[in-house]
C-alpha cells in the first residue's frame, strides 16, 4: 500500500486533495487485491477439480486391457447339443455340412431303415405268412441297394474334400506367424514377425478366474493374442510329448509333436475370446492346460506387442539377437521350465569340473 505525508507548504484546500487521491488510491488497491483473492480462489477450485478427475499415477493412456470373454462365444455352454458357433470362414463351412448335408442324410437313412425293420416284422412275420416265400434274390432291389449308397458317399464326399483342401491351404504371403509350443502343462507362443518374443500361459485357479468374469479350467493367465480378419500362419511343435492345439469355435486342431513342425492357417473373423484345450492325452495334468487366443483390430494388436518384452512391429526375430523372453514357470517337478533341484545343479556343477589325479 502507497501512503501520501501531507507536505509543510501545502495550502489550506491541499488536505482535502491529498485525502481524495488517497480514498482513489485505497479504493484502486482494495479493488487489486478482492481481484487477486478471486483468481486464488478460482485457482484453488480449479486445482481441486482437477485432481478429483485426475488418473491414477499408474494409469495407462491407452494401454492394452484384455478383452472381457461374452458369455457363450468361444466357450462350451451347458446342456448344449452339437458345435459351438463357428467364428472363422472355414468353421462355418464345417457347421453348414454338418447341419445341412451329413444330419439330413443320417435322419433320412435312420428312418429309411426304421420303417423297413417295421415293414417286414408286420408283413412277413409266421402268422401272417404261413408259407414263407423262397425267393433267393431280386435283381433290381439288389441294383437299388447298390446304386443308393454310391450315391449318397458321392453327395457326401465332394464336400468333405473341400473342407478338407480348405483346412490345409498354404497361409498366403504377408500371413504372419505365431509358433506355438507345447509343455508339460502348458503352452508357449512365439512371434517371430514382432521381435521374437515368446508369451508362456497357464491356467489359472478357479478363484481367479471367476473374480475375471471367465469361465474356470479355461481362462488363463496370459493369451495368446493374435489380430482379427486377417490370416494368421500358426505353427505347432512339443516340447516333451504329443500336445494338440485345439479351439473349437474356430474349428481348429493341430498336433504339436516334438521335433515336427506342423502348420496350419487361422483366420478369425471378429474379435473377441475364444477358449480351447489340449486335445491328445500328453500326461498326468492334461485336462490342466487350457488355450485362450484373444483376437482384437490390428491397431489394437499393435499396440499389445509395443507392450511386450522384446516387442518389435514390423521386425523379423534376429536369430543372434538375445531378445527377453519370459520364463516358463510350472509347479510340476521335472516339467520343463520348472525350477532344477539344488542336486541336480550341484551334479551338473561336479560333472563340468575337470578331473585331477595326483603326480
Amino acid at each position: 500500500m502507497v501512503f501520501f505525508t501531507p507536505c509543510r507548504k501545502a495550502g489550506p484546500g491541499s488536505g482535502k486533495a491529498i485525502l481524495k487521491v488517497m480514498g482513489i488510491r485505497r479504493a484502486a488497491e482494495f479493488a487489486s487485491l478482492a481481484g487477486a483473492m478471486l483468481m486464488v480462489s478460482a485457482g484453488t477450485a480449479w486445482a481441486a477439480a482437477t485432481e478429483a478427475t485426475a488418473l491414477p499415477e499408474d494409469a495407462v493412456v491407452g494401454g492394452y486391457v484384455p478383452m472381457q470373454p461374452t458369455e457363450g462365444k468361444g466357450m462350451p455352454t451347458p446342456g448344449a447339443i452339437g458345435f459351438q458357433t463357428q467364428y472363422s470362414p472355414i468353421g462355418e463351412y464345417g457347421q453348414w455340412m454338418h447341419n445341412w448335408v451329413l444330419l439330413p442324410i443320417i435322419a433320412a437313412i435312420s428312418l429309411l431303415v426304421l420303417f423297413l425293420l417295421i415293414w417286414v416284422m408286420g408283413r412277413y412275420r409266421a402268422k401272417a405268412n404261413p408259407n414263407p416265400s423262397r425267393t433267393s434274390h431280386n435283381t433290381v432291389i439288389e441294383v437299388i441297394w447298390t446304386l443308393l449308397p454310391v450315391l449318397v458317399l458321392l453327395g457326401i464326399a465332394v464336400p468333405s474334400m473341400r473342407l478338407l483342401a480348405n483346412q490345409y491351404e498354404t497361409a498366403p504371403e504377408g500371413a504372419f506367424t505365431v509358433k506355438v509350443t507345447g509343455y508339460q502343462w502348458y503352452w508357449g507362443y512365439t512371434y517371430p514377425d514382432y521381435g521374437g518374443f515368446e508369451v508362456i500361459s497357464n491356467m489359472l485357479p478357479e478363484d481367479e478366474a471367476l473374480a475375471a468374469g471367465e469361465p474356470t479350467q479355461l481362462a488363463v493367465d496370459k493369451r495368446m493374442v493374435v489380430p482379427a480378419g486377417v490370416p494368421i500362419r500358426i505353427q505347432t511343435i512339443g516340447a516333451d510329448v504329443i500336445h494338440s492345439f485345439a479351439i473349437p469355435s474356430l474349428w481348429f486342431k493341430l498336433d504339436a509333436v516334438p521335433g515336427r513342425l506342423n502348420e496350419k492357417v487361422m483366420f478369425i473373423k471378429e474379435p473377441g475370446v475364444y477358449y480351447g484345450q489340449c486335445m491328445e492325452l500328453c500326461g498326468a495334468r492334461h485336462g490342466f492346460m487350457p488355450i485362450a487366443v484373444e483376437a482384437l483390430p490390428m491397431a489394437e494388436f499393435e499396440q499389445w506387442v509395443l507392450e511386450q518384452p522384446g516387442g518389435l512391429l514390423g521386425t523379423e526375430a534376429d536369430p543372434e539377437l538375445e531378445v527377453p523372453t519370459q520364463q516358463p514357470e510350472s509347479a510340476i517337478p521335472g516339467a520343463a521350465g520348472a525350477p532344477r533341484p539344488d542336486s541336480a545343479l550341484e551334479e551338473d556343477v561336479d560333472a563340468a569340473e575337470p578331473a585331477t589325479t595326483e603326480a
